[in-house]
C-alpha cells in the first residue's frame, strides 16, 4: 500500500468515526428532549379522579374534554358490553393482553407490509400507545413525539391494569364531530346507552376508529363503514365472542342510524368511482387541514378500498382467555 493510499484510508476511517459520533450525539439529544418533562401516569389509576385534556374539532379549534366521572358521558368498563370491548381489541390491537405497551410483532408485520406496498399503508400503534397520544401528546409526526409515546405507553402498562387502560381508551377515542368516547357516541348515533348496543351497533362504532373524519365518516362513506363493520363481526365470530346466529343476524340487520340515508351513501360511493380525478390543488391557496385527532389516520396510512379490513389483525386472543373486565380495580 502506497503512502497516499494509506493516507486516504485514514481519512475515510476518520470520517466514519466522526459520522458515528455525530449520530450518537444526535440520538442522545433526541432522547433528552423526548424524555424530559414526561407527564406522570400514576394518577390515572384512581377511578374517582379525572383530568382535563384539549381536543380539536374538525375546524381545528381546541375544546376541553373531561376524562373521568365528572364527564356526564363517562362510561365505566362494567357498563360497556364485552362485545364492544372485544370489537375494539380484535380491530385495533389483537395482542392487547400479551404486550407491554408496544407490540413488536405488529411493528415487524407493518414494516413488512409497507415495504411490499411501497407506501405507509399500515400502522402498528397499540391501544396503550393511542391512549398515551390522546391524553398527553400532540398529533405531530416526529421521532421525538413517537419516543415519548412509547415511553408513556410502557409506564402506563406498569402503573395501570389492562382493564383500566381499556376503560380510559374507550372514553376518549374520537368517534364523530366533537364526539369522544363510546358513551357519547352511543347516544349520538343510536340514542341509547352503550350497555344497550347490539353486536351490529358495536361493530359499527369500532369500524369508524381508523378515521371518523374522512375515511370512515358514516355521513360520507357509509358503505365503507358497513364493510369494515362486517369484517369486525367476522373476527368476533372467529374468536367466539358472538355465535353463528348472532353473527348472521347482525349481518342481515346492520346498524340503523337516524338521519343517515344508507342508500344515498352507497350511491355516493358508486358515483365517486366514475368521477374524474380532482384537479391538482393550488399550493398558494390550499388551506392546511387540522391535525388528525384520536383515531384519524394520516394520508397514506389508510387501509385500501379493495380490502377494508387490511388494517385489522388476523390473529388475537379468544374469549375466555382473559376477559376485558379482569384486572380492573
Amino acid at each position: 500500500m502506497t503512502p497516499l493510499s494509506r493516507l486516504r484510508r485514514l481519512f475515510r476511517l476518520r470520517n466514519l468515526l466522526l459520522a458515528l459520533v455525530l449520530l450518537a450525539a444526535a440520538g442522545g439529544l433526541a432522547a433528552y428532549f423526548a424524555l424530559r418533562d414526561l407527564p406522570s401516569v400514576e394518577g390515572l389509576s384512581d377511578r374517582r379522579a379525572g383530568l382535563t385534556i384539549l381536543v380539536r374539532d374538525w375546524q381545528g379549534e381546541e375544546h376541553p374534554l373531561v376524562v373521568g366521572p365528572a364527564n356526564p358521558d363517562w362510561t365505566p368498563l362494567s357498563a360497556i358490553p364485552e362485545t364492544l370491548q372485544w370489537a375494539v381489541i380484535v380491530a385495533e390491537d389483537a395482542n392487547f393482553y400479551h404486550h407491554e405497551g408496544v407490540d413488536l410483532a405488529a411493528v415487524k408485520e407493518a414494516l413488512k407490509h409497507d415495504l411490499q406496498q411501497k407506501r405507509l399503508a399500515r400502522g402498528a400503534s397499540t391501544i396503550t400507545q393511542q391512549l398515551a397520544k390522546n391524553l398527553f401528546l400532540s398529533r405531530e409526526k416526529t421521532l421525538i413525539r413517537k419516543i415519548r409515546e412509547v415511553v408513556i405507553a410502557r409506564r402506563m402498562e406498569e402503573a395501570l391494569t389492562k382493564g383500566r387502560i381499556l376503560e380510559l381508551y374507550l372514553n376518549v377515542v374520537e368517534l364523530g364531530p366533537l364526539v369522544h368516547g363510546v358513551g357519547e357516541a352511543s347516544r349520538h348515533y343510536f340514542d341509547k346507552a352503550p350497555a344497550d348496543l347490539n353486536a351490529a351497533e358495536a361493530a359499527f362504532l369500532v369500524a369508524m376508529l381508523p378515521g371518523p373524519r374522512v375515511a370512515y365518516n358514516p355521513n360520507k362513506k357509509l358503505a365503507r363503514v358497513d364493510r369494515r363493520a362486517a369484517h369486525i363481526l367476522g373476527l368476533l365470530r372467529g374468536r367466539g365472542v358472538i355465535g353463528e346466529e348472532e353473527y348472521r343476524l347482525a349481518l342481515a340487520h346492520p346498524a340503523e342510524i337516524p338521519g343517515i340515508n344508507r342508500l344515498a351513501g352507497e350511491l355516493e360511493e358508486i358515483e365517486a368511482l366514475f368521477a374524474p380525478p380532482p384537479a391538482e390543488p393550488d399550493e398558494s391557496t390550499t388551506a392546511v387541514d387540522p391535525a388528525p385527532d384520536a383515531g384519524e389516520s394520516a394520508p397514506g396510512e389508510l387501509p385500501s378500498e379493495e380490502d377494508p379490513g387490511a388494517s385489522l389483525p388476523q390473529e388475537g386472543p379468544t374469549v375466555g382467555e382473559e376477559p376485558a373486565s379482569q384486572g380492573a380495580p
